[in-house]
């Protein structure tokens, strides 16, 4: 018996019909589940209609189960991997936290001896570098469109300003969006890693000191993705060059963006399934003394910490970059998985109705069939 006529309801959460709807229009189809020729023009947030049989079924609850094995396997990589990177960006924040301080209170007594450094030499802005972070892969949700509509939205500001910008591109998802779009001045495209090092900081650092102190850009400004949690992640502009004058990272608007408290993660099991567990942990940096003296001359210090502190905090925006487009990747791939379980669970209901069904149709053509014989 055909069954190619079946039509069935796909939505997120579709609609099922009751048994007792069913209709037998006719001998050949005696299974049909009930129309909706009459809604066909109805708006597109109804469930699309897909004809298809129990064969076409079964297979499509295979083709869920194998997608829900991909995204879960997806998401256990990304967990363990979160770990790794959130450890990586919570031990180094401390460092360059207390390596700003630092360059700032010699920085004070340069402005005292009137000595003239070019990294923290303040210079009217005609044009600005924009240091754009992004990931290489995609299935993480909106990071990747978060952090490119913060650049854009930059852009657009420095436009209304009349002030001129070139982009430093870090990822591959940056670098093919700027790639198709010729109009945007890129001085440099670069690819990260799976996991950044300060030789690749070294590199952005090399192309960001060239930049400044050819007096080629008037400013440097960091754009990346701040990891908060596992949930949350805040897309940031760093002002990278000249050196800021409170010791702070701060954002375009002077605000501090430093985290004064982290949330650590812990992964468990739990009814044999994966949570999480968080620990908040505080760090407190060092306060200098305004009559710190030093033994060496300031300028030699100030030459050897500025590449130090460059490095750092390139270094720090790629892991914080890194840890957020993992937690993202984590996130988007649980909500894939329930998303495949409940699918999963909304066809098998559909086609053990439509088998039970099939199967009722027969019986009453077999019982029709025996009645015409008497």
């Amino acid at each position: 018996m055909s069954c190619s006529n079946i039509t069935m309801l796909v939505s997120s959460k579709p609609s099922l019909p009751d048994a007792s709807n069913l209709s037998f229009r006719s001998a050949l189809n005696p299974f049909q589940l009930p129309s909706q020729n009459s809604s066909s023009s109805c708006t597109p947030s109804r469930p699309t209609q897909i004809q298809c049989g129990l064969r076409e079924l079964r297979n499509r609850i295979d083709s869920v189960k194998n997608t829900q094995k991909i995204t879960e396997a997806m998401k256990l990589v990304a967990a363990a991997k979160v770990r790794r990177a959130q450890e990586a960006v919570v031990n180094g924040r401390p460092f360059s936290q207390t390596l700003v301080e630092v360059l700032y209170s010699i920085n004070e007594q340069l402005q005292t001896d009137d000595i003239e450094a070019p990294l923290t030499k303040l210079r009217p802005v005609k044009k600005v570098a924009l240091v754009v972070c992004t990931g290489d892969r995609g299935l993480c949700g909106g990071f990747n469109n978060a952090i490119l509509k913060k650049a854009e939205k930059r852009i657009a500001e420095l436009k209304g300003l009349g002030l001129d910008y070139t982009i430093i591109s870090v990822g591959r998802k940056g670098n093919s969006y700027f790639l198709r779009r010729p109009y945007i001045p890129v001085d440099r495209f670069l690819e990260g890693g799976n996991l950044p090092t300060a030789k690749e900081a070294q590199t952005i650092a090399d192309d960001v000191f060239s930049l400044f102190v050819g007096e080629e850009v008037d400013k440097v400004e960091l754009l990346y993705t701040k990891f908060v949690s596992l949930v949350k992640s805040e897309p940031i502009i760093h002002t990278l060059l000249p050196l800021s004058p409170k010791g702070e990272i701060c954002d375009i608007n002077g605000n501090c963006v430093d985290a004064a408290e982290d949330e650590l993660f812990r992964l468990t099991t739990k009814e044999g399934k994966l949570t999480v567990e968080r620990d908040a942990v505080r760090f407190k940096t060092i306060d200098f003394s305004p009559i710190l003296q030093f033994e060496q001359d300031p300028v030699q210090i100030l030459d050897a910490l500025l590449p130090l502190y460059l490095n750092s905090q390139i270094l720090r925006a790629l892991q914080e970059s890194l840890a957020s487009e993992l937690a993202a990747r984590m996130t988007a791939m649980s909500s894939a998985c329930d998303n495949a379980i409940e699918l999963k669970k909304n066809l098998s209901r559909v086609y053990n109705r439509q088998r039970q069904a099939k199967i009722t149709g027969e019986i009453l053509e077999i019982v029709a069939g025996a009645d015409a014989l008497v």
